[in-house]
């Protein structure tokens, strides 16, 4: 087995272009794009990280929060992801991101383990990397050596090899695997960038009274497009339009970390 993949899922945080993510004396700027409709595929409304706007797996994402986790997605993105100096995509990183969500929220990420178990491993997909990278031991044991099949082959001979009940469960302890493997690297970023991983889920509610307010302001004037700048220190949260022609309302729009 090869570990490039499991390496290329850790971002060094002081290595992003300063026009896409930097670090300065008044906390962490992060650069995001607000599109009403996204020419990416999907057409969705909403925000972008714009390290991600290359990557085409990447959905743009709104205010909108789901019933279990009252942060949006676009906050999942930012902290959990992106300042945690994990990738956006892949399933590794995913695994990761999830992990700093439950630490961040108290959720629980079995459920969502076992969705992208059912929905993507369990259907020879992967993103990111091989599924013989990303599989653990037990399983990659039970493939031949130097095998020539295709993911979706080697998740056929794992069903008539040991039993979907457990192939279901060895995968699923795989992602709580790979997703704890991410902690100390997500701590000693977030260390890096001077914010507090204990003041993660104050940050997390500021951030996500942030964007309520900006993602329903510019919904509801019909902007196209905007770029903005959002900054993030352990006090406060704010939102910055560097380029001109600013939304009076929601330039330099601020919430304090409770």
């Amino acid at each position: 087995m090869t570990f490039s993949s499991f390496q290329n899922s850790f971002h060094n945080v002081t290595r992003y272009p300063q026009h896409l993510l930097r670090k300065d004396e008044d906390g962490v700027k992060v650069a995001v794009t607000y599109k009403k409709v996204w020419d990416d595929g999907f057409g969705a409304r909403g925000w972008k990280l714009d390290a991600t706007i290359a990557d085409p797996a990447i959905i743009a994402s709104t205010r909108e929060t789901g019933q279990r986790i009252h942060t949006s997605v676009f906050v999942h993105d930012i902290l959990d992801h992106s300042l945690s100096g994990f990738g956006v995509s892949g399933h590794r990183s995913e695994a990761m991101a999830l992990i700093q969500l439950s630490k961040r929220t108290g959720s629980d990420p079995r459920a969502d383990y076992e969705q992208l178990v059912r929905e993507d491993i369990l259907n020879g997909r992967v993103s990111g990397e091989r599924l013989i990278d990303f599989l653990p031991e037990d399983l990659c044991s039970e493939i031949p050596e130097n095998s020539a099949m295709t993911d979706r082959e080697m998740i056929v001979l794992l069903r008539e090899s040991i039993g979907e009940k457990r192939l279901f469960e060895s995968l699923v302890d795989n992602f709580f695997k790979l997703g704890s493997a991410g902690e100390n690297h997500a701590d000693e970023t977030w260390k890096t960038l001077g914010l507090d991983v204990k003041r993660r889920t104050q940050i997390g509610y500021a951030l996500q009274s942030l964007l309520e307010v900006i993602d329903k302001t510019v919904e509801e004037m019909g902007i196209e497009a905007l770029h903005g700048i959002i900054g993030i220190n352990n006090n406060d949260v704010t939102f910055f339009m560097p380029d001109g022609n600013a939304i009076d309302s929601i330039e330099g729009y601020r919430v304090a970390v409770a």
